[in-house]
């Protein structure tokens, strides 16, 4: 979208009082990735904050409208002798109908087409706007834990665990209550043990940092018991502690330096998780790293990036902006300390000063809260994992010139990282349960999968395929929709895109004789041959 049409969009918005007003901005502001748009978006809420005498946060969360649902994730209809049934499901709005003799039917019944056309495309925009807001509300309560937010019991339990919407999603989460973790099941709060939480004072968010291994795997066994399906992950949240390298570094972390990422990709998803980015553009410019504000802690993190390669057209876009960056250091300072800055492409930053401002030296590591650190570089881990070329299927030819052939092996088929550990323990769960078990083994970084034709080694960490006894490179460009239509029973999170990949190759894999696609099937055949 043109930026001056968004934000003449947000202007408007903004003056307009009211609740769904209201709710729109707060969830464009989740969403949105262009800086001035979004700088647009902030002073709005944090004005609409000040009028109502609220907090920022509070405002976010009394915005959420209910969308007609009646009770957490369920609403109805009724149009003449027909029920529209609107249901969350998972991340997503699910719309059904129901007879009048209470039997349910697939479509939408021609006397509702007939006699209610308008209701029937209010329930439609209903289930997109649903959508819509689900999604800004996963990634709102996913960055609540760098929030030090917590919140009375009773303002806790209207907008968040009794809120038709948000509802659907905070009652698979884990919570404390008074110091206590509870989980929601059966109708009520229940701890470990399931014994129910009828009351409390203080409510916070529930994270594994700090927490013994024990309740953690406890509570891990607690949400697959109850059939709990995460909005994402936090029992089983990657935990990042600090390294005898980092330790040895002091003040900076090199865990995920020297990786190749796209960068448009990277931008985009640093801007939904709340970092500050700038494009890398071809010219003699400058840019500040990518940055994340931590106000409740008084601490900026930074993450050291700078554009790849020279060549226009191969290595940037016709308007100059570089396809790729080169990644670096993460490091941390207090949120007030001049900022860094490096040339586009040459990297080299050094703290710009003015009137007189005296340097301030990166914080040791050893110092920052163990959640800060962790959430961190999760979402550093995130932006790699999801970002690299090296988790490109087509990029075994190395990219341009062949470049980066050595990068995409490594990282393509080299050691686990932290998010793809956690892959590989609960698949360690999983794999057991599937129609295709007993074909399946996992050793090391790979699910080994055994065909008719072949015996595959699917790495954990990329998706990527070898094909023994040669380990030829398999090439299978996994769908945009991978993930939704795997049937691999219970699942305890949702949004590992890759590990839905990986359950995906390995279903179509086991009965390598039933695939049809040709361009698999030539490879398939080629390395028997």
């Amino acid at each position: 979208m043109n930026p001056k049409v968004a934000n003449a969009g947000v202007t408007a918005l903004a003056r307009i009082d009211g609740g769904a007003a209201l709710a729109e901005l707060a969830r464009l502001a989740t969403r949105t990735t262009y800086k001035g748009t979004l700088k647009l978006l902030n002073t709005a809420l944090d004005q609409r904050a000040r009028a109502l005498g609220l907090g920022r946060e509070e405002v976010e969360e009394l915005a959420v409208p209910a969308y007609g649902l009646t009770e957490v994730g369920r609403g109805g209809v009724e149009l003449g002798e027909v029920t529209a049934l609107l249901e969350v499901q998972g991340v997503k709005a699910v719309l059904r109908w129901r007879s009048a003799t209470g039997k349910e039917v697939k479509s939408v019944p021609a006397a509702v087409r007939r006699d209610h056309p308008e209701e029937l495309k209010e329930l439609g925009a209903a289930v997109k706007d649903i959508d819509k807001m689900l999604g800004a509300q996963v990634e709102r309560l996913d960055r609540q834990f760098l929030a030090r937010r917590t919140w009375s019991y009773d303002a806790w339990r209207e907008r968040y665990l009794d809120h038709p919407l948000v509802g659907s999603l905070a009652r698979r989460l884990l919570w404390t209550v008074d110091g206590t973790p509870v989980g929601f099941a059966d109708g009520a709060l229940r701890t470990l043990a399931d014994a129910p939480v009828e009351r409390g004072e203080e409510v916070t968010l529930w994270h594994p940092v700090g927490r013994e291994s024990a309740e953690v795997v406890a509570w891990r066994d607690w949400l697959e018991r109850h059939a709990v399906t995460q909005p994402f992950k936090q029992a089983h949240r990657e935990v990042y502690l600090l390294t005898d390298a980092e330790r040895a570094t002091g003040t900076y972390s090199n865990r995920f330096a020297a990786h190749i990422v796209r960068q448009h990709q990277f931008h985009s998803l640093a801007a939904v998780r709340g970092w500050r980015n700038k494009l890398r553009m071809c010219v003699d410019d400058t840019a500040p790293p990518a940055t994340r504000e931590l106000p409740q802690w008084g601490l900026r993190a930074e993450y050291w990036i700078e554009g790849e390669g020279e060549e226009w057209g191969v290595d940037a876009t016709e308007s100059g902006s570089y396809l790729r960056l080169r990644t670096d250091q993460v490091r941390f300072y207090p949120i007030g300390a001049p900022e860094n800055a490096a040339h586009c492409y040459a990297g080299g930053y050094t703290m710009r000063l003015r009137d007189g401002a005296e340097p301030v030296e990166p914080l040791p590591l050893t110092g920052i809260p163990p959640l800060v650190l962790s959430e961190v570089l999760r979402d550093v881990d995130l932006f790699v994992g999801v970002a690299s070329v090296g988790s490109d299927p087509t990029w075994q030819d190395g990219g341009p010139d062949g470049r980066f052939r050595e990068y995409w092996t490594v990282y393509g088929f080299g050691e686990l990282n932290q998010s793809a550990e956690t892959r590989r323990v609960l698949l360690a769960r999983l794999v057991p349960r599937l129609a295709i078990a007993e074909r399946c083994r996992i050793e090391g970084r790979f699910l080994h999968v055994t065909g008719d034709l072949r015996t595959y080694k699917i790495h954990l960490g990329s998706g990527n395929i070898l094909m023994t006894p040669n380990d030829e490179y398999l090439c299978i460009v996994p769908k945009s929709s991978a993930g939704t239509a795997v049937q691999t029973g219970y699942v305890p999170f949702e949004g590992d895109r890759t590990l839905a990949v990986v359950l995906s190759k390995a279903l179509m894999l086991a009965r390598d004789t039933e695939i049809t696609d040709p361009t698999i099937v030539s490879q398939i055949r080629r390395a028997r041959d």
